[in-house]
């Protein structure tokens, strides 16, 4: 793969932010990948720039893609990215510290031209890689249908205090699920009379969570959807405590999980994401105990914020049983080859994988991609906006081929 020029630039994301985009030119084609950024983050993520920010990112980024140029490099496997990130840190250790969304697009970017080098396109590119070539099977969509949190505004001074409740087809198809979703999606608009959208486009309201559940079971019946909820506890924890401001209350360790807990049957909630915060380790487990007891069919218990896409905090979930299900942000880790080892550990655990977009996101397809050819069960990417349609319709391109 012979490297004719890489050229780095400047991007708006969807909430209006600067980003990194990366394009590399050989004689395959030109190939971009543009970095997304979360507002609600964990505190184990890497850092996303360098620590005098975006811009010092990028000089760094411009002097080390001039050395790039007329190079050649050999990528048969993922693991063909070593050249390039030992090339990184090289340069790194002599000049500063990139940040992981620069080696978010890097190592992106080089996938897709090496995928194109290699004749393939990227999903089975991956697909080959780890899954040895078999056929794979489609994601179901997680999408976030009602807003609160961080990344919603307050309504007559309140919002729930849950970031995202969530819709979960189970269709034979992602096609068919996806148009569920979005007939679902609009349901709740009229059952809420929603005049406004979070950045991630889900729909505004002053409910409190048990409210917007109630609206949730209601479309969820209608349309034969699973109800999922990510509520991001690690937000509004302070101090041993968890406070709800819609309510005017706080909870400590001991009612959470019960909370949540008791949300799960009233509720038939599927999928819980960040029940607790995200050092409470123990508490993730007091949380699958519980709903163990009470359900009959499998919950997810679903680690983002706890477990960072970070393989040694994977494994410490994982080996304590508590959670079966793992959030998987490329970019929260900044290193595909670091993803690629989550994902080897969650298969061979029997650990579902769920791979997720940010909420300032780009037009960039990737996830698509990187989901399906690694195998996730699920994708997270919304249920509308053109930054999250883009992901979707990749998959439904993916889909049609394969079926």
């Amino acid at each position: 793969m012979f490297i004719k020029e890489v050229i780095p630039s400047f991007i708006k994301n969807s909430r209006g932010n600067r980003t990194i985009q990366i394009e590399i030119i050989t004689y395959e084609g030109r190939f971009k990948v543009s970095a997304p950024s979360g507002k609600s983050k964990g505190k184990n993520e890497v850092a996303s720039y360098n620590k005098d920010g975006i811009e010092k990112s990028m000089r760094l980024l411009r002097a080390f893609c001039k050395k790039l140029k007329h190079k050649n490099f050999i990528i048969k496997t993922i693991n063909g990215l070593k050249k390039l990130t030992n090339l990184m840190q090289r340069f790194e250790a002599l000049f500063g510290k990139f940040g992981g969304n620069v080696y978010y697009v890097m190592e992106g970017a080089f996938l897709k031209a090496a995928a194109a080098d290699n004749k393939k396109e990227l999903w089975k590119f991956i697909n080959d890689d780890v899954n040895d070539g078999l056929k794979p099977k489609m994601p179901m969509p997680v999408g976030n249908c009602i807003g609160g949190g961080l990344h919603s505004k307050r309504i007559k001074g309140k919002r729930p205090d849950f970031q995202e409740f969530l819709l979960i087809p189970k269709e034979k198809t992602y096609s068919r699920a996806i148009t569920v979703n979005l007939r679902a999606y609009e349901y709740a608009r009229k059952l809420l009379m929603a005049r406004s959208k979070n950045d991630e486009n889900a729909w505004m309201t002053a409910k409190n969570n048990e409210e917007v559940l109630e609206v949730l079971k209601k479309v969820a019946k209608k349309y034969n959807l699973r109800i999922g909820l990510d509520i991001a506890a690690s937000t509004f924890y302070d101090k041993g405590y968890y406070h709800y401001k819609n309510k005017n209350l706080i909870r400590d360790k001991v009612d959470q999980v019960d909370y949540v807990e008791q949300l799960v049957k009233k509720f038939n909630i599927f999928y819980v994401e960040d029940g607790l915060q995200e050092e409470d380790f123990s508490g993730f487990k007091g949380i699958m105990n519980g709903v163990a007891e009470i359900k009959k069919s499998k919950t997810l218990i679903v680690g983002d914020d706890l477990t960072t896409t970070n393989l040694k905090r994977v494994r410490r979930t994982v080996e304590n049983k508590d959670i079966n299900a793992v959030i998987i942000k490329p970019n929260q880790i900044g290193s595909i080859l670091e993803v690629k080892k989550v994902v080897e550990f969650c298969k061979k655990r029997a650990i579902t994988m769920v791979f997720s977009h940010r909420s300032g996101e780009t037009m960039d397809d990737i996830l698509a991609d990187y989901c399906v050819g690694f195998g996730g069960q699920f994708l997270k990417t919304g249920i509308y906006g053109r930054e999250r349609l883009i992901k979707m319709k990749r998959v439904m391109e993916i889909e049609r081929a394969l079926f």
